[in-house]
């Protein structure tokens, strides 16, 4: 009887190795087949005058499934989101960072912490606002932020756009003017009622002024940066809570706690699915109070590269958390070493959920639809000429791939790059 289940011990394992073999080879051939195609696709005239960059990896098996200037970089748009997510995944909690606090008898002392989510028109966390009205006496100490408002290389006309917010460390309302017209005009945050006009010109802000610019003969609603100096914040918390606030430049007395607010998730699910500018760049400020007592995007980026990314093999020249900037420099294969990162240490139905789904949700819900399953968990990045699309790809034998695919300075229009990258996608689901 030993001998016997040796030998079949023996067949078994003999039988085992011979599938992992055979399943070796059909991959490779696979592989072989799906470099060919798209090899000869990218190698078609439309390609010509753009520069495109793609890799695909399997992850369980860590086979390149097909790689074209996956080493060369690109600017990333929004898919510096990705590199952001891994951040704030890293350094954040499972809530997000409201303020820090110190109680003193009748009075709360509060200072920013870079939270986006406060009177946000989307959130509408009112966490410290709660708080406060606790109290008889509310100080607000100025955060010590080391950023300027807009991130380098940010474009200057871009300063009355819905995308465009300012930064600060503690942001209110999203840092925008919600207006709209069903019935009557709503102005939302109602201080800046009176300094809504009727628009005559493209503009919808005055330069470097709270005054806005609104077509009320339409009902569309439109959201407007605001102007977010130090008197205006004092303004607006004054007008919610009158006789009640005071801000001050002092520092806490002693170490000061942190209260928080709504689940990260829901804030990391927005910032993706929507492509949130605004959301991105408060994230990073946030994770930077984790090494710092500035808040310092600069300094929570470099963190993250010198100690977190140190391993991606072309080192990514990352400027803001949003993508905004052009001065983002990001290769393929640094976002594939990313997502795997992510894939490796978040539970796939958490990680997919962070994405917009082809076909469903989210900045994809008009391209890579799977009919009828999904097929396609990614983030999309758009700026003038480039178009950039990074994540899951779900293949019809049951396998998930992790890829990249970049492509800059086209003059073609950018739903013809999408096309051809949806032929590919779908290629490669029907045959890895």
């Amino acid at each position: 009887m030993h001998c016997i289940s040796i030998f079949n011990l023996k067949t078994v394992m003999y039988k085992i190795v011979s599938l992992l073999i055979l399943s070796t080879i059909a991959l490779s051939c696979k592989s072989a087949k799906i470099s060919k195609t798209i090899t000869k696709t990218v190698s078609s005239n439309f390609y010509d005058n753009q520069f495109t960059g793609i890799m695909i990896i399997d992850p369980e098996t860590a086979d390149t499934v097909y790689q074209y200037q996956a080493e060369k970089y690109f600017i990333p748009a929004s898919n510096t989101k990705i590199a952001t997510l891994f951040s704030a995944l890293t350094l954040l909690k499972d809530s997000v960072p409201a303020f820090y606090y110190q109680k003193k008898a009748d009075t709360l002392v509060i200072q920013g912490i870079g939270n986006p989510t406060f009177l946000h028109p989307y959130f509408k966390d009112s966490t410290a606002l709660r708080w406060a009205k606790n109290y008889k006496h509310v100080k607000i100490i100025e955060s010590s932020f080391a950023d300027d408002k807009f991130g380098p290389g940010w474009a200057w006309e871009d300063y009355d756009t819905y995308y465009s917010p300012e930064r600060t460390a503690f942001p209110m309302y999203g840092n925008v003017a919600s207006i709209s017209n069903s019935s009557q005009l709503e102005v939302s945050p109602k201080y800046f009622k009176d300094s809504v006009f009727q628009k005559t010109k493209k503009i919808s802000r005055a330069y470097n002024t709270n005054i806005f610019y609104y077509d009320t003969t339409k009902t569309r609603a439109v959201e407007i940066p605001i102007v977010f100096d130090s008197l205006t914040s004092q303004n607006l918390w004054k007008h919610i809570l009158p006789g009640k606030i005071s801000f001050s430049k002092s520092r806490f007395t002693e170490e000061p706690n942190i209260a928080y607010s709504i689940p990260s998730d829901s804030l990391y699910k927005r910032m993706m699915y929507e492509s949130d500018n605004f959301l991105a760049e408060q994230m990073l400020i946030m994770a930077s109070s984790n090494i710092t007592d500035t808040l310092n995007t600069a300094l929570v980026r470099n963190y993250m590269l010198d100690n977190y990314l140190t391993d991606l093999k072309q080192k990514p020249r990352w400027v803001d958390g949003s993508g905004l900037s052009r001065y983002n420099l990001f290769s393929p294969l640094s976002f594939v070493q990313i997502l795997s990162k992510l894939y490796a240490t978040i539970p796939r139905e958490r990680l997919l959920n962070f994405f917009p789904v082809g076909g469903g949700s989210g900045t994809l819900k008009s391209w890579y639809g799977g009919n009828p399953e999904p097929y396609i968990y990614a983030k999309s990045g758009t700026v003038g000429n480039n178009y950039c699309l990074s994540g899951f790809l779900l293949t019809k034998s049951g396998k998930i791939l992790i890829f990249s695919f970049m492509n800059n300075h086209y003059k073609t229009p950018t739903a013809e790059n999408k096309t051809r990258m949806q032929q590919i996608f779908e290629y490669v689901r029907d045959t890895y």
